[in-house]
């Protein structure tokens, strides 16, 4: 069930993001929320196993679309001077979403504990729904802002060759009539860059920058963060027999463990633009394999003695500092800013979906491997997955050393990935 969504943002992220660059990039946004609308409501009204599974897939397909639409959408309607900063801090706001979906879970169990005392059967067949119940409501609010929102991306209209919208939609954006017309410095007799170009050499570099730290992260992220109440669980308040009492306290554990991946956004939006997205996501990925370390460590000390506490919690803040001050946030920002306009959406979104199939495995396979293994090698191995993203990351560095500022501000990539 918690891999289903995984595996539909798979689909969305690859499928969708080559759809945003033919049908654009306004139209996709409202299109996917509508989506994840109708989709989040079927989960919570589901009507058996089959049917919850197919609207999670469906929630995943509108979460992974909404990746290379957002990235290309956002990188291209923001100064360039300003840009890893405002991408970063757009994308920081899942880390709200984070902390607020581990509160609405601790609150709706309390309800269902004060108002179901000892009856756990009621909790177990009706909570899951009122937690879902909510993020329609939320989903709602994201759709009306959207749909109020009809510019359309200059840099996606440039791309296509529509120059009249172009200088349209930029007027509309900068406020003051802008003209905008073809390249000067580029041949009309230059063929457009298409999604089969991703898988030449001249952009090969720049997926494997974009997409193979971001896999690798995201079988740590969504192995440890999907099932950080189990773990938490397991470590920490395995004593306990009532599983509502259980799982609350281990919601509220992770409502706390969620304050460090917001602390971590902001830390982002800081340092990026002085250590650069490169220097950044190194020393994420460094941290965050340190911080699995110290989880495997503690899993070999006495679950309640105040070592093993101090380890875990420690490893799970410097895990979720770490991550989202680096890696969760630069991969994001890289995917959207190392390929042109033409196929940014198409570039991301492959990007994405190979990061996805990292958290498929991640979300599957780490409960499979717990059970074969034990908890401490399982950690021990995702932090060596996360020193080998640092280490793809520097050797493919000179693939965003190529981004530059152009005299007027406007994003001006090496002369062959020109927008």
């Amino acid at each position: 069930m918690a891999a289903a969504a995984l595996a539909g943002s798979l689909l969305g992220s690859l499928f969708l993001g080559p759809l945003t660059d033919k049908l654009g990039r306004q139209p996709m946004l409202i299109a996917d929320v509508i989506l994840f609308v109708v989709a989040t409501a079927g989960t919570a009204l589901a009507w058996n196993l089959a049917s919850l599974l197919v609207f999670r897939v469906l929630v995943g397909v509108a979460i992974g679309a909404d990746y290379p639409i957002s990235v290309a959408y956002i990188v291209e309607n923001v100064p360039t001077r300003h840009r890893d900063q405002l991408v970063i801090g757009a994308f920081s706001f899942q880390a709200v979403g984070a902390l607020l979906g581990a509160l609405v879970g601790v609150a709706i169990l309390y309800g269902f504990s004060v108002g179901y005392p000892g009856d756990e059967q009621i909790a177990i067949d009706y909570a899951w729904r009122w937690m879902l119940g909510v993020g329609v409501v939320l989903a709602l609010g994201v759709a009306l802002a959207r749909i109020a929102v009809s510019l359309e991306s200059p840099a996606y209209l440039l791309a296509q060759g529509d120059y009249e919208g172009a200088s349209t939609m930029a007027s509309e954006l900068l406020g003051e009539p802008i003209v905008l017309g073809p390249d000067p410095t580029s041949s009309d007799n230059q063929p457009k860059p298409r999604y089969r170009d991703l898988f030449a050499p001249i952009y090969r570099r720049k997926m494997l920058l974009a997409a193979v730290p971001w896999c690798l992260q995201d079988i740590s992220t969504y192995g440890v963060g999907i099932f950080t109440p189990v773990i938490l669980g397991v470590l920490v308040f395995s004593g306990s027999s009532d599983l509502v009492a259980q799982t609350l306290t281990s919601a509220k554990g992770s409502a706390l463990v969620d304050i460090f991946l917001i602390v971590g956004f902001l830390l982002a939006v800081l340092l990026v633009k002085r250590l650069g997205p490169i220097a950044l996501q190194i020393v994420g990925f460094l941290g965050m394999a340190l911080g699995l370390g110290l989880l495997a460590a503690s899993a070999g000390l006495p679950a309640e003695s105040r070592a093993a506490m101090g380890l875990i919690f420690g490893g799970f803040f410097l895990f979720n500092l770490l991550m989202n001050a680096g890696p969760n946030a630069t991969t994001f920002l890289l995917s959207g800013a190392v390929f042109p306009a033409a196929i940014r959406a198409s570039g991301a979104g492959l990007a994405a979906a190979i990061a996805k199939a990292g958290a498929v495995l991640g979300t599957f396979g780490l409960p499979v491997l717990q059970q074969a293994l034990g908890l401490a090698p399982t950690l021990g191995l995702l932090a060596v997955l996360c020193g080998g993203a640092a280490l793809v990351t520097f050797v493919y560095r000179r693939e965003a050393s190529q981004l530059r500022l152009s005299d007027d501000g406007a994003i001006a990539d090496s002369p062959e990935v020109s927008a």
